[in-house]
């Protein structure tokens, strides 16, 4: 086959896959995010799991991938679905959490206007939830396909021990060319990814200004100034009936029932509710037994002595886990403070904006290990000068930092863009300054949105560390790695066959990730909920 036919047609069905995937991962988020907000046992298990396995690198779920689809199924069918099942777990995590969050923080008026007309399930999924969820789905559209596309040299093709399994896609392709020494077929390659991923980025962008001027709450009430008047916008203050959402809503229930009286119903209690209360506990309960019987059969099949060992090496692991957390932090900190700037920048810019995020989108889906080899190599000797002993700290945190800062920068952006547009008539009205607006109304308004961001920043920063920490003949015989590095320590025991101390160091990692996920990110959703939903303040003003 022509290599060009090939590379577009493998371009095409890589970006298929992500897109694909994508879309599975938003439709059973609603469901998953509705039992979670129903039942606070499953709710709490719900997000636990998910920060767990967002922290959890793509390349750790190889031995799922080796048992179950490849060992299991087998021929093209099993490493087809393994390839989906790695692209799946890139590209789920954070849509399932932005679900979650936009259920979580969904204004207080409307759950009631549906408690008082008795809504079903379908019709309050349908015209609340689901609705209420899209300008924060939007928001996590952009990351996601970002990481669909960052790790897909690393799920369309693996190796495994002896063996390489690859599924066509421009990953294996890529993968192929690169040995050969074809730069022109590689840079061919990346251009047409970089053509795919633009055409993509540019729905994504038309969807998400859809979305915010559809599905955001905002009444479109101009707040004109004392002494003004002006009856282009005392019109426009009559599209409030027609476009405030409440209205919108009780509108399509006087249709359905013409004659119900205009008043408003006390809330019952009504016996369905709690069973389903009852039913998502059970099934939180459920899962918790899975998972401590899963627990219970490996501790009791390992050996007494190789519990002593594990035992003995976990302060070393604890160090290797505080360092990388504050590798960690230092990714954070720095992708906080470009996303305060630049996402509010684009966000009320409308040119600046077109050219931007698009821009951001595309650098931000390359793959990093076709390309971060090329950045060491011309920049190694630069910055080696620069900052002597702690270059390879530099290159790490900078890795990790492209692998995540785009899940900041996307949901603040999507927050400021979220707001209702009566915020951004008063911060004129008052010309307030450029810190008195963040601290002010900025960072308040837009705090969900900044949890969901920080969560899946915190959460996705390891993959770039566990690709980073230790990266053997990164640029011919030379080796990046760091001194301490918890992300380093499972990769070396892993390239060694010790998997007992790989696993015990990811053990130990999972439980530091749900003590975070319960004390931090559930208790910011519910602080978000009670006092930082930005839309209830149209309904209090």
């Amino acid at each position: 086959m022509n290599m060009v036919l090939l590379i577009i047609l493998a371009t095409l069905a890589t970006a298929g896959r992500v897109l694909g995937l994508i879309l599975i991962s938003i439709v059973t988020g609603w469901f998953l995010a509705y039992l979670a907000i129903k039942g606070k046992f499953f709710e709490n298990i719900y997000i636990a799991l998910i920060e767990v396995f967002e922290s959890v690198p793509v390349i750790s779920f190889f031995p799922i991938v080796l048992i179950i689809f490849v060992t299991r199924i087998g021929g093209p069918l099993g490493v087809e679905l393994a390839a989906d099942f790695l692209v799946f777990t890139a590209v789920v995590w954070n849509i399932w959490m932005g679900e979650y969050q936009a259920f979580k923080t969904v204004p207080k008026e409307m759950i009631e206007v549906a408690d008082n007309y008795r809504m079903s399930f379908l019709s309050r999924m349908a015209r609340i939830y689901i609705p209420f969820s899209y300008p924060r789905i939007a928001a996590n559209l952009f990351p996601s396909v970002s990481d669909g596309f960052f790790y897909i040299t690393v799920s369309e093709v693996f190796t495994v021990g002896i063996h390489t399994y690859a599924t066509f896609g421009i990953g294996s392709v890529l993968d192929s060319l690169a040995p050969t020494g074809k730069t022109n077929y590689v840079y061919l390659a990346l251009l047409v990814l970089a053509v795919v991923i633009g055409a993509i980025i540019y729905i994504l962008r038309e969807f998400s200004r859809y979305v915010v001027s559809k599905y955001t709450i905002d009444t479109d009430a101009p707040i004109i100034r004392r002494g003004r008047l002006s009856v282009k916008q005392t019109t426009r203050i009559l599209s409030v009936i027609a476009t405030n959402p409440l209205s919108r809503l009780a509108g399509y229930y006087r249709s359905r029932y013409p004659g119900q009286n205009s008043e408003v119903f006390e809330k019952d209690e009504y016996p369905q509710r709690k069973i389903g209360s009852y039913v998502m506990s059970g099934i939180g309960i459920i899962i918790l037994i899975l998972l401590v019987y899963s627990a219970y059969s490996v501790i009791s099949a390992t050996p007494t002595a190789l519990w002593h060992k594990l035992v003995s090496i976990t302060p070393r692991i604890v160090v290797y886990l505080l360092y990388d957390y504050g590798r960690v932090a230092t990714i954070l900190v720095v992708s906080f403070i470009i996303s305060i700037f630049l996402g509010y920048s684009l966000a009320i810019h409308t040119r600046a904006e077109g050219i931007g995020v698009p821009l951001l989108q595309v650098l931000s889906a390359y793959p990093p290990p076709i390309y971060f080899p090329f950045v060491f190599a011309a920049s190694y000797t630069w910055i080696h000068n620069l900052m002597g002993p702690v270059t390879n700290e530099f290159f790490v945190i900078g890795l990790g930092f492209i692998s995540t800062f785009y899940y900041m920068f996307y949901s603040f952006w999507m927050g400021v863009k979220a707001l209702p547009s009566e915020y951004f008539e008063v911060m004129k009205n008052l010309n307030l300054g450029f810190f008195k607006k963040m601290r002010m109304i900025i960072l308040p308004g837009t705090f969900p949105y900044l949890i969901s961001g920080i969560s899946s920043t915190i959460n996705s920063a390891w993959g770039g560390l566990m690709i980073g920490e230790y990266w053997p003949d990164i640029v011919g015989d030379k080796t990046l790695q760091i001194h301490y590095g918890i992300m380093k320590f499972i990769d070396i025991q892993t390239e060694a066959g010790n998997i007992a101390y790989a696993g015990w160091a990811s053990f130990i990692f999972g439980i530091v990730v749900v003590i975070y996920s319960i004390l931090f990110t559930r208790r910011m959703m519910d602080l978000a909920r009670k006092r930082y939903v930005a839309e209830e303040g149209l309904f209090a003003a």
